[in-house]
């Protein structure tokens, strides 16, 4: 990567470097790098010796840390659970409800595509100086920007009137830049147990307070304020009421433009997981039970136990697992691990954050809109601090992909009081996918879920063997039903108007993505930072060393980039422990803008 401060352009004083900035001039992946209190030696190896190192994960972290190792020589050895690279990242072609080819077949003919659904990432976060862009534009992946515009719906499923929509947009994302500045600027002495939502309650108290006891429609106003900020779970995976204040400055990511990727990250994947096929050994359907440290000191060795009894022998092990297995299987290391890793691993929250892709025969909603619909703009956002909006266009180019001609690109149903389905009140908030790019577009709406929402889906499917079940995908449908059924042109006759096919993520039911997403920062935590970084050092002293999107920078925690640059800096941290740095210098230079050195 171009070693460079990082400084995003929306800080208002860019002569002080913040926490965020510092963390990410000293990761691991930087050639400055220096071991924590400068002791080089704590992790230094016999030199001149090649080393055989497991990673444990070929997902992004797991697929770029072989890469860097290969391009020094290493010895490389992949366990991977699955049957397949990618991790939680992969495509899925659509699926037909009844399981009946002829319907299928007939679908294809309707669409004249056969369109391609991606499981994990959607987004590509930040596009400052981010190698996965880099990727991205190697690849020839499409990616594009929406046009900002939102519907909203309000609690009864009434559309709200553009005017009540834009204002209320306005102000929550007002807040959630000035509870940004709050936590980056005073962290310290935020109570632990404060929320993002309790900050949003002082808030609307300051802005509507009450004329007159019981004043309703200062009441009323509060509410909707604070039924539109809890789409904030969409981008962490939990509820915006378990959200830390003290450590919501962590949420911030890279800074630039989010881009959505429109046609899967498929080719992205293929580029990265290219290095690691064609050079290392890689075990497939190889679950780890067991990682023992036999030796402590210049030269440790780790012996793997895998299902069924196998036990392998390295020299240096890299788990790249989820964090979600980690805090469940903590005891699946010998000797147990430090208290003090044991206590950031349990400390750090892993949230719920699935997606439901519903297809349609033909995308009904997505017919020209006159203005003055209901649909509205997040406003000033290029002033906004960047966060990992999955369902809502902010950081989105002035000059976008798409043109306002269609639907617009996200729909949000705030706190919904008229379905049995949910009698929570979830909120629920869906992606446009047939206002893509034409050659990526389908009829299909993308449903972003999180924490309960997340969690009651995966109870109802768990008796399944999949989702993809006739029984699983009726749930499912009932399930969304009061939502996609209010949007324009719905005709509950037409069968074109109902879904063909539901894929549904369901993380919290697998085992291998750790019963959830990625990690995130919870009320009731008190050492955010520093548990991040215990994570990210391991156990080099034992030859365990820890990447993934949970002991990325700071930036970058919880995004693909977060994974790809963790891998990379565990990789060039073993390559410095052995002496190898020269052997791998020509074919870092050699990809040197392939994988984001020097970008721009």
């Amino acid at each position: 990567m171009e070693h460079r401060t990082y400084i995003p352009n929306n800080r208002p004083n860019q002569d002080t470097m913040t926490r965020i900035q510092q963390d990410l001039s000293s990761s691991p992946h930087q050639e400055s790098y220096l071991e924590a209190n400068g002791d080089p030696l704590m992790i230094r190896r016999a030199v001149g010796r090649i080393p055989h190192i497991c990673v444990v994960g070929a997902g992004v972290a797991g697929l770029r840390c072989a890469d860097i190792l290969l391009q020094h020589g290493v010895k490389v050895t992949i366990l991977e659970g699955r049957d397949r690279v990618g991790g939680r990242r992969s495509d899925t072609w659509l699926i037909c409800r009844f399981a009946e080819s002829i319907v299928c077949f007939d679908y294809y003919v309707k669409c004249k595509t056969k369109s391609s659904l991606e499981r994990g990432p959607n987004w590509i976060h930040g596009t400052e100086s981010n190698p996965i862009l880099d990727l991205a534009k190697q690849t020839n992946t499409m990616t594009m920007t929406w046009d900002e515009r939102q519907s909203v719906f309000d609690h009864l499923g009434n559309q709200m009137s553009e005017e009540k929509a834009a204002e209320g947009t306005e102000l929550v994302w007002t807040i959630i830049g000035e509870a940004m500045k709050h936590s980056n600027e005073d962290s310290a002495t935020i109570p632990v147990d404060k929320s993002l939502y309790n900050f949003f309650e002082e808030k609307v108290d300051k802005m509507f307070p009450a004329m007159v006891e019981g004043d309703s429609e200062a009441k009323r106003k509060k509410e909707t304020i604070l039924q539109m900020a809890e789409m904030w779970g969409a981008f962490v995976g939990s509820p915006i009421q378990t959200q830390s204040l003290r450590f919501f400055w962590l949420e911030e990511c890279i800074d630039g433009e989010n881009l959505f990727v429109a046609e899967t990250y498929h080719k992205v994947l293929a580029k990265i997981a290219e290095p690691a096929l064609e050079g290392a050994e890689i075990k497939f359907a190889q679950k780890v039970k067991k990682i023992c440290s036999n030796e402590v000191g210049q030269d440790p060795s780790v012996s793997v136990e895998i299902e069924g009894g196998e036990s392998l022998t390295f020299d240096e092990v890299v788990m790249t697992t989820p964090l979600g297995w980690l805090k469940r299987n903590n005891d699946s290391f010998v000797p147990e691990l430090p208290n003090r890793l044991k206590q950031a691993i349990d400390c750090i929250g892993y949230g719920n954050l699935d997606k439901a892709y519903i297809t349609f025969p033909t995308p009904f909603w997505n017919t020209s809109s006159p203005a003055g619909n209901g649909s509205i703009a997040i406003p000033h956002q290029q002033s906004i601090p960047n966060v990992t909006a999955t369902t809502a266009p902010l950081h989105q180019s002035s000059e976008p992909t798409t043109v306002p001609q269609h639907y617009p690109g996200f729909t949000h149903w705030t706190s919904p009081h008229y379905t049995e389905t949910n009698p929570s009140h979830w909120n629920q908030e869906c992606v446009n996918l047939a206002a893509l790019p034409e050659s990526t577009a389908h009829p299909t709406l993308l449903f972003y879920t999180f924490g309960p929402t997340s969690l009651h889906l995966a109870s109802l499917l768990r008796k399944f063997s999949s989702p993809s079940s006739p029984a699983a995908q009726t749930i499912l449908s009932n399930f969304f039903h009061p939502y996609f059924s209010r949007l324009p042109n719905y005709d509950p006759l037409n069968p074109d108007h109902q879904p063909f096919a539901i894929l549904a993520t369901v993380w919290a039911n697998d085992e291998l993505a750790g019963y959830g997403s990625y990690s995130n920062f919870q009320t009731g935590l008190e050492h955010g930072d520093q548990d991040i970084e215990i994570m990210r050092r391991g156990l080099p002293e034992r030859g365990i060393w820890f990447a993934g999107e949970h002991t990325a920078p700071f930036v970058a925690l919880g995004t693909v980039t977060g994974a790809y640059w963790a891998g990379e800096g565990v990789a060039k941290r073993i390559v410095r422990a052995f002496g190898l740095e020269e052997k791998g210098e020509g074919n870092e230079d050699e990809n040197e803008d392939v994988m984001g050195n020097g970008a721009k």
